[in-house]
């Protein structure tokens, strides 16, 4: 039967991993290591500000273990939302760390860099010709807000990842990215379902929150077929069930039913959760909806004001004492 394999790291870069769980991927032969390194989450200040909300000794460390695992492997890395927001600041400390890392293992590979921000020229040009909607409840983008900004990104599809690995890329550092591309993109060049590929990257891209008991770092394996994918875990002290598998497939979804994405949704009403082992589940049915032309959600941030931090000092021991 036709097999594709994808270890996930963690969810998200520099949250790190026990090195036996990842060790234990190794051991499946995967075809690709892929991780998502960032999120909206923490808000808007690290997009603005342009530094990463992940701590950059913590993410060398994880790439540190990934890159040349996989380079000795035989197989690419691919990093999406680089720096934690995904802008041109934020790759270029991911950047950083990879040549620091190349020399210092002494390593040698075809690098892809894959940006995802937008000059304000053409935000203004698409924005005139009508390309620009709302997404959701928020009101009309303005050419004012345009001006204010300080980034505006773009969440990425799977295209970018697909042509940087037709081109030969072994790392790939991507700027703001649509989380399960970066786990799908290798598989769909490899013919495989684009909507199982992206059901699968939708699972994996939080790595093992999806196992009981759950935890953004530790490491997942999933394994993509023809007609499903698998995920399992690489811990003993974790396991997939359908219950927390399908959970966290409604996990920051607006509609549990229909996932969009860039140019199209997943549609889940078919889909069917199986448990085969003790720590693995198989998941199929799902389908991929294209919309009416190809859509990506832009993320902007202006500055509205600065961060005060006010220190204080106190040395009476009786209002110490009150505390």
């Amino acid at each position: 039967m036709k097999e594709f394999r994808v270890l996930s790291p963690s969810a998200i870069l520099g949250y790190g991993f026990p090195k036996e769980s990842f060790e234990e991927g190794m051991k499946r032969h995967p075809d690709v290591i892929a991780c998502d390194a960032g999120s909206s989450d923490p808000g808007p200040y690290y997009l603005g500000a342009g530094i990463s909300f992940t701590d950059v000794a913590a993410v060398k460390r994880d790439l540190s273990i990934m890159i040349p695992a996989a380079i000795e492997a035989g197989i690419p890395v691919i990093v999406g939302t680089s720096g934690g927001s995904g802008a041109t600041p934020h790759l270029e400390i991911n950047r950083r760390l990879v040549m620091e890392i190349a020399k210092e293992h002494n390593l040698s590979f075809k690098y892809a860099e894959i940006s995802s921000e937008f000059d304000k020229e053409t935000i203004h040009y698409n924005l005139k010709e009508g390309r620009i909607s709302p997404l959701g409840p928020v009101p009309e983008l303005t050419d004012k807000d345009i001006d204010e900004s300080i980034h505006i990104v773009a969440q990425m599809g799977e295209e970018p990842f697909m042509e940087a690995l037709e081109g030969g890329a072994q790392v790939i550092m991507a700027g703001r990215s649509y989380d399960p591309a970066v786990f799908a993109s290798l598989a769909i060049t490899k013919g495989f379902d684009k909507a199982l590929a992206l059901h699968m990257g939708k699972i994996l891209e939080c790595a093992a929150i999806c196992a009981l008991p759950g935890s953004g770092s530790d490491c997942m394996f999933g394994y993509l077929y023809e007609d499903h994918f698998e995920v399992e875990t690489l811990s003993p002290a974790r396991k997939c069930t359908t219950l927390s598998v399908a959970a966290h497939t409604l996990y920051e979804k607006s509609n549990p039913y229909l996932l969009p994405g860039p140019g199209g949704r997943l549609n889940l009403h078919n889909t069917t959760f199986k448990q085969v082992a003790d720590n693995r589940v198989a998941i199929a049915g799902t389908v991929f909806e294209p919309t009416d032309g190809y859509f990506i959600k832009l993320e902007g941030v202006k500055n509205t004001g600065y961060r005060t931090i006010a220190c204080a000092g106190c040395s009476d021991p009786i209002l110490i004492s009150k505390i």
